[in-house]
């Protein structure tokens, strides 16, 4: 796999120590260890591999990947893992995308308190979905559904919000039947004043209970009726949930899941160039039918925007609701899979999905055989080899 021409790496170590020497203020050791880690990613400190053509038996030295999840290099392996494990887990029918935005008024208060606000954003979401979707005026049945968490939007600023995929139907409360959803689904409007609800009640309750840090020009918030009036703020507009429209079955669903699972905050294959102590890189530009631009920043400005994405260590991103629910899966998924097959209504997407390839993704140079791994080698015995072929393997 051939590397890009810049990658974020190669911007940490132009101007990383630098950046971290004038960020003293505010940049804490996870930083430190996620810039240490994209630097080392696939070098000769990380150790390494020497693999053989099983075919030609042509050898080549591989370098180890830092597998940080916050590393743009580190990403594929995870998202093919990921999506192979999810493949039986898709069901015969239509599938929806809702996306719940936190408004940009709480977008400073969650930088301050991560953990709190980020769990908040994945249960209120869920508990609005579950609700709405039992309520018999909408859909009257049990829906099952993952969420991933993003924090940035396409120019690399903060911006939380949950991407939620789901089955377009779900069971009856007494699990007999297999209920296939309307056309509209469920309201986005409805969706919105209950997630915005639930919100601003956890909010109080992560309050009360002393949960919430303030500092900054946040901290006059720290008085009750300070932050019960900043609360009430954040009814005076609707808040923002987006639904696509159903779209098709598991052939469709598996391509469409990867561009959401394991993204990190820009993808190497997304920046253009550094020069004079600018980094160019291309977004796409939703509010003008996304046309792709290029934007020009300052390497500090962007590897500050890079860092605002860091998620608290341990934080799970991906988290499955409903009957995907890991203690529920095993029981009532094989029960969906059954009342779909006995449905008198045709599911969208019966045909089996293309399955995802699985074979090495370091394949030989002169042959195109497989690469098995021979040998593995310490950074110290690197130092005495020369430098791996362009196209290198991870770990």
């Amino acid at each position: 796999m051939n590397r890009p021409p810049l990658e974020v790496a190669d911007i940490v170590r132009c101007a990383g120590q630098p950046f971290i020497e004038r960020s003293r203020k505010w940049i804490n050791g996870q930083h430190q260890k996620v810039l240490l880690a994209i630097t080392r990613c696939r070098t000769a400190a990380l150790g390494g591999h020497r693999d053989q053509c099983s075919d030609c038996g042509h050898t080549a030295i591989s370098y180890n990947s830092c597998r940080n999840r916050h590393c743009p290099r580190c990403q594929g392996n995870a998202r093919q893992r990921w999506l192979l494990a999810r493949e039986r887990e898709l069901l015969p029918t239509r599938y929806v995308h809702v996306v719940f935005t936190l408004p940009r008024e709480l977008a400073p208060l969650a930088l301050q308190n991560k953990r709190v606000i980020y769990n908040l954003l994945f249960h209120t979401s869920a508990a609005t979905l579950l609700e709405i979707a039992r309520n018999p005026r909408h859909l009257g049945a049990e829906i099952g559904f993952f969420s991933v968490l993003h924090t940035w939007d396409q120019r690399l600023q903060h911006h939380p919000h949950v991407h939620c995929v789901l089955a377009a139907g779900g069971l009856l409360p007494n699990h007999s039947r297999w209920i296939f959803s309307r056309r509209s689904f469920l309201p986005v409007k409805v969706l919105g004043r209950v997630f915005r609800g639930k919100f601003v009640a956890g909010l109080k309750t992560a309050f009360e209970t002393g949960t919430l840090q303030f500092h900054g020009h946040f901290l006059p918030l720290a008085e009750p009726r300070a932050f019960a009036s900043w609360l009430r703020v954040l009814f005076r507009h609707e808040w923002v949930v987006y639904s696509k429209r159903p779209f098709g079955g598991p052939e469709h669903v598996l391509r469409y899941l990867g561009a959401y699972t394991h993204r990190v905050a820009i993808s190497n294959s997304r920046l253009v160039a550094l020069s004079e102590g600018n980094v160019t890189f291309r977004w796409r530009d939703s509010a003008h039918g996304n046309k792709k631009r290029s934007m020009t920043l300052a390497v500090e400005e962007f590897l500050r925007r890079f860092l605002l994405h860091l998620l608290p260590r341990g934080f799970m991103r991906i988290r499955n609701f409903g009957f995907l629910a890991n203690r529920r899966r095993a029981k009532l998924l094989p029960l969906c899979f059954r009342l779909l097959q006995q449905s008198d209504q045709p599911a969208a997407g019966t045909n089996s999905p293309s399955p995802i390839p699985t074979h090495s993704r370091w394949n030989c140079p002169l042959c195109g055989g497989t690469m098995q791994l021979v040998e593995r080698l310490s950074a110290a015995q690197l130092l005495l080899r020369s430098p791996p072929h362009l196209s290198r393997s991870t770990a």
